[in-house]
C-alpha cells in the first residue's frame, strides 16, 4: 500500500483551484475516484460546477459554501458562513473517512482558516486521520506554517501580473 500525499497549493498568485481540477483529470484518467469539497464558493454559477457533472462518477465535487466572504456582494452574515464551514468541515471527515475516494480536495480551505471560519486545529485532526493510501490536497492562500510542516508537497503560486489591476474584469472560463 502506497502513502497517500498532503499536497498544498498557495500563494497570492491565480491557479491553486485549477491546479487541484488538474490532479482530478489526472486520477480520472486512472480511474480514481476523487471528491472536491469547496469551503468557500457554493452559490455563484463557475465552471467547475458544470464540468463535475461530465466526470461523473469519478468526480464529485461539493460546493459547500456559500460564496465569497465578505466581497463584492456578500450579505451574508459572518456567523452565518461560520456554520457553513463547520458543516463543510463534517462533509470532509465523512468523505475522507468513506475509503470512496483516492483523493479528496478541500478547496480554499487555507482562506477559510484565515478568516476563522474553521480552526486549524479541525484541519490537523483532518490531515491525522486520513487514511493512509489517500491523497489530500488543501488550496488557498495563507497556508499555515503547521500545515506546510505536515505536508508532502507545497507549491506556491506567485502573483507577477493579473489583468484585474488594469481594469479587466474576471472571465468565464478563465477566472470562473
Amino acid at each position: 500500500m502506497e502513502k497517500g500525499l498532503i499536497i498544498v497549493y498557495t500563494g497570492n498568485g491565480k491557479g491553486k483551484t485549477t491546479a487541484a481540477l488538474g490532479l482530478v483529470l489526472r486520477a480520472i484518467g486512472y480511474k480514481q475516484k476523487v471528491c472536491m469539497i469547496q469551503f468557500i464558493k457554493g452559490s455563484w454559477h463557475y465552471g467547475e460546477m458544470y464540468s463535475a457533472n461530465i466526470l461523473k462518477p469519478e468526480f464529485e465535487l461539493v460546493a459547500a459554501g456559500k460564496g465569497f466572504v465578505g466581497i463584492i456582494d456578500d450579505s451574508t452574515p459572518l456567523i452565518e458562513h461560520k456554520k457553513i464551514a463547520q458543516h463543510a468541515i463534517e462533509i470532509c471527515k465523512k468523505k475522507i473517512q468513506s475509503n470512496k475516494y483516492n483523493t479528496v480536495i478541500l478547496d480554499e480551505i487555507n482562506y477559510a482558516i484565515n478568516m476563522k471560519l474553521i480552526k486549524l486545529d479541525d484541519l490537523i485532526k483532518i490531515i491525522n486521520s486520513k487514511p493512509y493510501e489517500q491523497n489530500l490536497v488543501l488550496t488557498g492562500n495563507y497556508v499555515k506554517n503547521k500545515i506546510i510542516d505536515l505536508a508532502d508537497i507545497v507549491t506556491e503560486m506567485k502573483e507577477i501580473k493579473h489583468p484585474f489591476k488594469f481594469g479587466i474584469k474576471a472571465k468565464k472560463g478563465i477566472d470562473f
